[in-house]
Order: structure tokens, then sequence, then C-alpha cells
């Protein structure tokens, strides 16, 4: 079984900006509703991404925390832009920014449309308890805050968030997928 072990974090600031590596718009849609999910009625997310050219199916099972099992199929594009467009519920669009910190990959995903002002990075780990640098720019940890999961900004989007759950420090955790 594949595992991904991944934290995610806001940012305090915007100087990762100047050590990006390169940059990629990625669309993605959901083939499990985020209802089902969070009913339990569904043991994993199941979405369709494309960028560029490249297409995948990303299956993830749903448990909060830092390590899920995870896997990539690869697709053909145009089977992807079908079922994008015929078989999920919308689409969350964003430019992912890679930045190498010391050897490590820092993706920053900027969403775009509804979820536009909203900026998470991600690291992945080789285990859950792996160090890591923490760059300045890397704010609060919000790994095991589900409203940041990208199945959650199709349904809940950020420009829908009250200000109390935009301020991070108000945010508690132990929410529900």
């Amino acid at each position: 079984m594949a595992i991904e072990i991944e934290r995610k974090f806001l940012l305090a600031n915007d100087d990762w900006r100047a050590e990006v590596t390169s940059s990629m718009r990625i669309a993605q849609g959901y083939l499990v509703d985020v209802r089902a999910l969070r009913e339990g009625t569904a043991r994993a997310s199941v979405r369709v991404r494309i960028s560029g050219e490249r297409a995948w199916l990303n299956i993830k099972s749903v448990e909060l925390g830092v390590a899920r099992a995870e896997y990539e199929l690869p697709l053909a594009l145009d089977d992807a832009q079908s079922m994008l467009a015929t078989l999920c519920n919308g689409a969350l669009e964003k430019i992912r920014h890679h930045v190498e910190i010391d050897g490590w990959l820092f993706e920053i995903d900027e969403f775009l449309g509804a979820n536009s002002g909203l900026f998470v990075a991600e690291v992945e780990l080789p285990a859950k308890d792996a160090s890591f640098p923490r760059p300045a720019w890397l704010g609060r940890e919000v790994s095991h805050l589900a409203r940041y999961y990208n199945v959650n900004l199709l349904e809940h989007p950020f420009s829908d968030w009250s200000d109390d759950e935009r301020i991070a420090s108000d945010v508690v955790a132990g929410e529900s997928v």
C-alpha cells in the first residue's frame, strides 16, 4: 500500500515567492462527493487531476492527519477532461508553486476562483516524525483541519468562510472530513 505522509501549513508571508523554481496550473474534480466522505459511506476520496498535458486519477483514504493511503494512476488527457466535465461536481483550480529548501520540496498551492486568497504549503515526508526545514514564511500547521482539504474547498470555498474561519488562531482542531 502506498502511504503519503504530508504536512500542510498556512503561509506567514510572501517571501517564498523569491524561491519558486517552477509553477503549474492544476484543475481537479472529485468523483466521490464530500457528503459521502463526511457521512462515512465512502472510504476514499477519488479525484481527477489535470496539469498541462498530464492527467491522473488519485485515490486517498479519508482519515484526517499527516499519513494517508494514496494511489495515483495515469489517465489519458481526453478521458480526464471528459470525466472532469461530466462526472465531477465542479472543479477546483489552483497554481502549484515548487520551492526547494535544503533539499526539501515545498508545494505551495495558490487557490483560484472561489478559493482565491487561500495559500497552503505542503511538504511530503519519509516518516511522520521526520524533521524538515522551517523557513520563516511557513506559518501555522493545518494538517489536521479538514476545511483545508481540497475536497472540502469545493463544497465550502474560502470566499464563503466566516471571519472566524479565516483567522487561523481561531480554528479548532478535530474537524471531520
